[in-house]
């Protein structure tokens, strides 16, 4: 549950990489490769290690300190040991709802927290609420280090007397609107079954974290005064700072900031049992969906058992590997199902086994579902193989040393330490985790899945059909407001005053210094093939990506969907190896090659460990170059790429990306394609093999690719491995793609058009209208001024339809980062009684901003100074700076374009952004999709003023 998208920024692209298709087996007879060893999973658990030291305030604040002086930011993580698990009966969802409430300001910080981060300059900042945590994180520059600690110490010291009735009330909305927003996704109703199945009444895992609209709505001041001083006090909490910081340095400004914030109560334990069902357990729901799908569950051990790392391998060699035992078999041999994934949810006292088939359409779900117990009874029969166990484990450790190049964030150095700290009293159980999993066996990973797998089961069965009422109201979703809840279109209560405030003075920031962009060197091969490279050390990886001028714009309009299907098609076999080769010979190296397509790019990439770079990059070399397209494989692909197609048809966000692109572009254009990059029924039924093997000669050519890498190399070692793999490679005799880029002459005026969509509980809104700029003009003035209007967490469209009106958990604007025309898109998704009012809002919203109401200075100060803050953070890790590398080739923009940005970020003045936008944005051309309920939707869609049409998505 978090307060904001994981860029903390509105979460819009066209043409994205399609989602990952399940590989292939290819049906001819294939010599096998010969695959370079791997490194001992020995030497690459070695490498994994996050020096520390941490110390304790005499207040119980547990602090840990990690010196990465890579970048100049500190990645601030805080953990609070409280989550949905502590809520008594009656207060589900309260500890998500509380930390919304700590966003909003405190006794010496009032207003939104979100704009303080980005005043400073703030990346991979958010806050989430699970189970058993609360936590806070940002990664900030060196210099702004003391405000976000005083940011932080002051909403753990001082935060009641900034609590409103009107805060909590529109916090309340913004929160039952991320409710309905995931329960308006197809299965959105699954996790309520799922714990109402799996644990008995009482069991504090048994409610979901979002909680129910009764106890939401029933949530007073008073409960949140008795949560702050019970949960919040220094002693249920660990800070980790992480990056341009030691020790010495660290406790000075902890001492400074938290020293004065007396403990609280001492923390309670809630115990939570792990639970067995008495028997197996069976039920059927019915939902918007595409395909049946099959779950399996089980409740086995918290993050501290010791039998979780050989369950965790267990679930991986069953169904999470790309050569799992259930994506072999269902998938591939006997294609009765077109995904099949199996995994471990983790949680402190608990955690959740799962296994999900995807039934084939078509195919009996019921003899699916039969054969997958088949297969799991086998399975726990026999155990796995020594090489599932070494592929598994390996998968597992070179995931950890990924996520490890980041200080902050998800994934990164500080979130590690906090959780082993908050969840085992042991910052460093990382190691020991990896440990474990070098060490696990045949024996103890069979074991571990015999006797967690073999008690009895939850199966679950989601099929196609309409909501029951029943299902429904799992959800908890009462209609009723408490007497104290205040429409947001009433006036605002005056406030009681406060107690006063202790006065504490707000740090300035230090200086910062603005971005080093790391320097790219450039080479070429023998046959040419162009090749950029940036070093980056921080860990023992190694990123390539062969990038080639195509993408979804490339795809043929006769056959919509073959761009989609030829990258997919591209690691289920080559001319030397099958799918099944493919897959298992990355998991040995710890390898991940993945490819697909942006809008103008179709990329294949690689993450490889350094040790194994030279195994990886064969690999890598013979997907690109050799791909079979062998006849079988491309059926069973092309069957999965057409449920992909009806998947997207019942995702509200997805349905608008369908819909919104030809009305904008118009067929002529490339881009007046599905956003969604998966093209059309009759365009993926349409293209043969034949097509797959043309657009492959056509634009996947070295006289049309670049070779892009990052990572712990230098050029010098990387060039000769390059050479050796693609130098040889010669273009075919016909001509390489181009894309023809033209509009045609018809109107586009502005209108609705309503797409039903039956029983939503949101309606889902996506406008869009050309703007008079293209990718390749470097349009940063008016991408500057976008972040005003709607492009940041404090822009004028969220604080209003957010924060003012409490309609939306979120909205937004965006300026795609395309080749050709850009247009401007508007976001939001809202409670149905508001669509109308909200489109209203939006469009006066957006009008107001590029007329009497354009940038003020304090808006152009704020944005100017984020930007340029934000920079030394925002290329931290190889894969960020691997996407500059390719953003800055595709657009025309010289290798040190980034660090050139502040520069021109100070140039910018007020009037230059409102010039910008102004010149290159008409709000009253937006064409608006609305993807909701039609029969409660239509009548506020008729009163906004503008022609209303029903959408359908036939193709």
């Amino acid at each position: 549950m978090s307060l904001f998208s994981l860029s903390s920024r509105i979460a819009l692209s066209i043409g994205l990489s399609p989602l990952a298709l399940m590989p292939a087996m290819a049906p001819m007879a294939h010599a096998a490769a010969t695959p370079t060893p791997p490194a001992p999973l020995s030497q690459l658990v070695s490498a994994v290690d996050i020096p520390y030291e941490q110390f304790t305030l005499p207040n119980g604040l547990r602090v840990i300190v990690h010196t990465d002086r890579k970048a100049p930011v500190v990645a601030v993580s805080i953990w609070y040991h409280v989550g949905s698990r502590h809520e008594p009966a009656g207060k589900t969802g309260f500890a998500h709802l509380f930390e919304h409430l700590m966003f909003y300001g405190s006794e010496n910080a009032d207003g939104p927290f979100f704009g303080r981060l980005e005043d400073i300059g703030a990346t991979d900042w958010n806050g989430t609420t699970w189970f058993d945590r609360t936590n806070y994180f940002e990664t900030v520059p060196t210099g702004a280090l003391d405000r976000a600690l005083f940011l932080e110490s002051d909403r753990m010291g001082h935060l009641l007397g900034a609590v409103t009735q009107v805060k909590l009330d529109t916090q309340r909305g913004v929160v039952q609107n991320e409710k309905r927003m995931g329960e308006n996704e197809p299965y959105g109703l699954v996790e309520y079954a799922q714990l109402a199945a799996l644990f008995p009444d009482g069991h504090p895992y048994r409610h979901s974290t979002i909680g129910s609209m009764a106890d939401l709505n029933a949530a007073s001041l008073a409960d949140v005064q008795s949560w702050f001083k019970t949960h919040y006090g220094p002693n249920n909490a660990v800070l980790v700072l992480a990056g341009d910081i030691d020790v010495a340095t660290a406790k000075a400004k902890v001492e400074r900031w938290f020293g004065n914030i007396p403990a609280g109560p001492a923390p309670q334990d809630v115990d939570a049992s792990i639970p067995t069902l008495d028997k197996d357990v069976e039920k059927v729901m019915k939902d918007n969906v595409a395909a049946v799908r099959l779950y399996r569950n089980w409740v086995v051990p918290g993050v501290n058992g010791a039998d979780l790392p050989d369950l965790d391998l267990a679930m991986s060699i069953f169904g999470g590997l790309s050569s799992s035992r259930l994506s072999n078999i269902l998938v591939r041999d006997e294609k009765v199902a077109v995904g099949a994934k199996a995994s471990i949810q983790p949680f402190e006292k608990v955690s959740i086994a799962e296994i999900t088939v995807d039934v084939k359409p078509g195919v009996d779900p019921a003899m699916v579902g039969k054969r997958l117990d088949e297969l799991l009874a086998e399975y726990l029969a026999k155990g796995p193989s020594a090489d599932e166990v070494q592929r598994a484990a390996t998968q597992q450790v070179a995931g950890t040393i990924s996520g490890l190049e980041k200080v902050g964030g998800f994934s990164g150095k500080a979130v590690t330490l906090a959780e082993g700290a908050v969840y085992s009293d042991d910052a460093a159980k990382y190691k020991a985790n990896l440990t474990a999993y070098a060490a696990a066996t045949p024996q103890s990973v069979g074991d571990a899945a015999r006797k967690w797998l073999g008690r009895p089961v939850f199966r679950l069965t989601v099929e196609p059909g309409e909501r029951s009422a029943a299902d429904n109201a799992l959800a908890g979703n009462a209609t009723h407001r408490p007497a104290h809840f205040r429409d947001p279109d009433a006036p605002a209560p005056v406030a009681a005053t406060p107690p006063a405030p202790t006065k504490i003075a707000e740090p300035a920031i230090e200086p910062v210094a603005d971005l080093e962009f790391p320097t790219v060197e450039h080479a070429k091969l023998k046959n040419g093939i162009p090749v950029l490279f940036a070093r980056r050390t921080a860990v023992p990886t190694v990123r390539v990506s062969v990038s080639f001028d195509a993408g979804n714009a490339a795809d043929d309009k006769a056959k919509l969907g073959t761009t989609a299907l030829a990258t997919a098609l591209l690691d289920e076999g080559t001319k030397s190896r099958t799918s099944v080769q493919i897959a298992q010979e990355q998991e040995r190296l710890g390898a991940s090659i993945s490819a697909g397509s942006s809008m103008d790019r179709t990329n294949v990439g690689l993450f490889a460990l350094k040790p194994n770079l030279g195994g990886s990059l064969d690999l890598l070399s013979d997907i690109v170059r050799n791909p079979a397209f062998a006849p079988e494989e491309v059926e069973r692909i092309r069957g999965q790429l057409l449920t992909r197609i009806a998947s997207e048809k019942t995702q509200p966000m997805a349905i608008a990306q369908r819909m919104l692109p030809p009305l904008l572009y118009g067929g002529a254009h490339p881009y007046g394609i599905p956003f969604t990059g998966s093209g059309t029924e009759t365009g993926v039924k349409a293209v043969t093999r034949g097509d797959l093997v043309a657009f492959h000669q056509k634009w996947m050519r070295p006289d049309n690719a670049t070779i892009f890498a990052t990572g712990d190399t230098t050029l010098a070692d990387l060039l000769p491995q390059l050479e050796k793999r693609f130098g040889d490679w010669k273009a075919p005799k016909g001509q390489k793609g181009v894309k023809l880029f033209r509009m045609d002459r018809m109107a586009r005026p502005p209108r609705i058009v309503l797409i039903d969509k039956p029983q939503s509980p949101q309606s889902m809104i996506l406008a869009g209208v050309l703007t008079a700029k293209k990718g390749t003009d470097n349009p940063v003035t008016l991408q500057t001024a976008n972040e005003v209007m709607g492009g940041s967490t404090t822009s004028r469209l969220i604080m209003d339809l957010r924060e003012t009106k409490g309609w939306a958990y979120f909205a937004g604007t965006g300026l795609p980062s395309v080749q050709d025309t850009i247009p401007l898109l508007v976001y939001a998704p809202v409670q149905t009684d508001k669509t109308g009012e909200s489109i209203l809002a939006a469009r006066q919203d957006i009008r107001d901003f590029l007329s009497t109401k354009g940038v003020t200075e304090a808006e152009r100060n704020q944005t100017i100074n984020s930007q340029i803050l934000s920079l030394p953070g925002s290329f931290e890790t190889s894969s960020e700076l691997l996407g500059a590398m390719m953003r800055n080739a595709m657009l025309g923009r010289p290798d040190n374009y980034y660090a050139t940005l502040p520069a021109t970020y100070r140039a910018m003045t007020a009037a230059d952004l409102d010039k910008a936008a102004r010149e290159a944005i008409n709000a009253d051309q937006l064409i608006w999709v609305v993807v909701g309920d039609a029969k409660l939707v239509r009548p506020q869609l008729d009163a906004v003023g503008l022609p209303v049409e029903t959408g359908t998505l036939a193709d």
